[in-house]
Order: structure tokens, then sequence, then C-alpha cells
């Protein structure tokens, strides 16, 4: 394995630890605290860094099952993570609707898929 792929795997690890963390927080206490929107974004940062280096490391290009798996998780936790946001910014700790709760938790299954096939894949 490249180096860069070994480096996009173990930051992969730490989007993971973060996303787990955020989405664990909101979903037990059914608020989007500081904590919550700060381990989300590190985990989208950190996701985002993790597939730059996975597709850069890749000999079969982005455009692969997985990659495209990869791609719209991402893009649900860039979704679920900026929804975050907008109910913090505007609601400050209120309590989640239940629509973003649910959301909250198709979201991050919907990563933990594609986290699980990438490791399969390795």
């Amino acid at each position: 394995m490249s180096p860069i792929l070994m480096a996009g795997t173990a930051i992969v690890h730490l989007a993971l630890i973060c996303y787990t963390i955020g989405i664990f927080t909101e979903q037990r206490q059914r608020r989007v605290t500081g904590r919550v929107v700060t381990f989300l974004t590190a985990g989208v940062i950190f996701d985002l860094v993790a597939t730059g280096c996975m597709i850069a490391g890749s000999s079969s290009g982005p455009f692969t099952a997985h990659g495209l798996l990869g791609f719209s998780s991402l893009a649900a936790m860039l979704v679920e993570t900026g929804l975050a946001w907008r109910h913090r910014l505007r609601q400050g700790e209120a309590e989640v609707p239940t629509w973003l709760h649910r959301y909250s938790r198709i979201a991050y299954s919907w990563w933990i898929v594609a986290y699980i096939t990438g490791a399969f894949l390795v």
C-alpha cells in the first residue's frame, strides 16, 4: 500500500471517531451543542482530506462503485453538518426537530456503510 493511501486510511479513522462522537452526542441529548458541531465539522474536514488521499493514491480512479458510495456518504455528512450548524445558529441548543434527528441517523448509517465497504476492499 502506498504511503498516501496509508495516510488516507489513518485519517478516515479520525473522521469515524469525530462523526461517531458528534452523532451519538446529538442522538442522546437531542440537541446540537457546541461539542456536536465541533466534532461533525472535524469529521467532515478529516473525511475530505482522507478522500483526497484515497483518490491521489488509487490506481483505479475516483469513479468506482466504492468511490461513488464514498462521495454520496461524504455529501450526506456535509449536508448533516450544514443542517446542524444552521440549527445551532438559529435555535441555539433547542431540541432537534424529529426530521433532523432522523436524518442524522440515516446520513451516519450511510457513511458507516461506505466506511465498511472501504475496509473490505483494502
